[in-house]
């Protein structure tokens, strides 16, 4: 099952809502979406995780654990 985990920031382009729904499509996949820097939420697959990132310590040790357990991870 492949995961896929998108890093979104606030300036991110029109192209991101409709990767993001595509990958969500996909047999036994699953999309997580960061939010960096306030990014307002685009349009997200059914069953998308969506995780704000905050400014402790912990939110960047959850983020970095995120990286190593997906198979894809595209920064917009």
């Amino acid at each position: 099952m492949p995961h896929y985990l998108h890093l979104l920031k606030a300036d991110s382009g029109p192209l991101a809502a409709p990767v993001m729904e595509s990958a969500g499509r996909e047999p036994e996949s699953s999309v997580t979406v960061v939010l960096l820097d306030d990014a307002p939420p685009p349009r997200l697959p059914d069953g998308a995780r969506v995780m704000k990132l905050g400014d402790t310590p912990a939110d960047y040790s959850r983020l970095l654990d995120l990286i190593f357990e997906s198979d894809r991870v595209i920064v917009w």
